[in-house]
């Protein structure tokens, strides 16, 4: 049984290291993008960004004003025990946010829609949002959090089954000219794309591709994969680079997952990350052991799974 103490001190943890220490996969993707760039407001802005981080994590402050809106993803092995069960888990991790907007500070963003009550602790109805993952065999804890703004940098659209690659490239771009124009987005950033599913999967798939996958990670799909590189190299074409300006940089890394829809549409949803791509991950134990990383790895082949029963060592024969 994984002590619920524990899991409130890594998640306290956790939210320090999103919002302060940038993954090393991004960072290494905005420097390929700062070495490509060539438009002057654009480099200017990357290599701000990159001092930023630099001085960030050496003074231990969050690297953006804006600390977005901190929210978790949990996953957890098919044999895993909380102390406390669920109700405790939530408890501690709403705790942790709490405390870790007093402490890290982060900027207190969650308010009520209607009366704009605001506890000053990035907690309320709905805050933070925590969604659930589950792998089959294990006992163990995944604790992901995530600080991605709470703005704008999100579209969807309904297309329909004629309209084909043509037809998600167009809104895709679409999109993308509308993030940098008007300011919906922090650029450059990692770009997620859901396709299929109902609205909300559409939606939640989107955003799970951009906040929970790595740069240079690809989809099990070779043709989706092919598909991630030729939206990253036409993102990075429309000519516009960082926060809009005129350049190249606009797209980091671009990363489609797909869910199977009604026969007769094809929806379609885009997420920017934002230009630090906050994140954080860690997997506890039964025994108290805590290892940290920044890779979630939250699409393995059981989330991508499409039959009815999950057979592992079949499936690996098979292929």
């Amino acid at each position: 049984m994984i002590p619920i103490d524990i899991i409130q001190k890594t998640a306290e943890t956790l939210m320090d290291k999103a919002a302060i220490e940038i993954p090393q996969d991004y960072l290494d993707g905005l420097q390929a993008a700062a070495d490509v760039e060539d438009g002057d407001l654009s480099s200017f802005v990357l290599q701000a960004m990159l001092e930023n981080y630099e001085a960030a994590k050496e003074d231990r402050r969050a690297m953006c004003g804006d600390t977005g809106t901190p929210r978790w993803y949990v996953k957890m092995g098919n044999e895993t025990q909380i102390e406390g069960g669920p109700i405790a888990l939530e408890a501690a991790l709403r705790r942790a946010t709490a405390n870790a907007t007093n402490g890290v500070p982060l900027r207190p963003n969650r308010v009520h829609p209607l009366w704009r009550t605001d506890h000053d602790n990035n907690v309320g109805i709905g805050a933070p949002e925590i969604e659930y993952g589950y792998e089959p065999g294990g006992e163990w804890i995944d604790l992901i959090t995530v600080h991605k703004g709470g703005l704008f940098g999100t579209d969807y659209r309904m297309l329909f089954p004629s309209d084909g690659i043509e037809g998600i490239k167009r809104f895709y771009l679409d999109s993308l000219v509308a993030f940098g124009k008007r300011g919906l987005a922090c650029q450059p950033a990692i770009i997620g794309i859901g396709l299929g599913g109902c609205k909300d999967t559409c939606m939640v798939l989107g955003k799970r591709a951009a906040c929970l996958r790595t740069v240079g990670s690809e989809n099990s799909d070779p043709k989706i994969a092919a598909l991630e590189r030729e939206f990253k190299e036409i993102g990075n074409s429309i000519g516009m680079g960082a926060m809009g300006f005129v350049g190249k940089s606009m797209v980091v890394d671009c990363n489609i997952e797909v869910g199977y829809c009604h026969t007769g549409g094809m929806q379609m949803s885009v997420h920017a990350f934002c230009l630090s791509s906050r994140r954080a991950v860690a997997r506890v134990f039964a025994d108290g052991r805590v290892e940290y990383r920044t890779d979630p790895d939250w699409f393995t082949d059981y989330q991508r799974r499409e039959t009815v029963d999950w057979d592992a060592p079949a499936m690996e024969a098979a292929e």
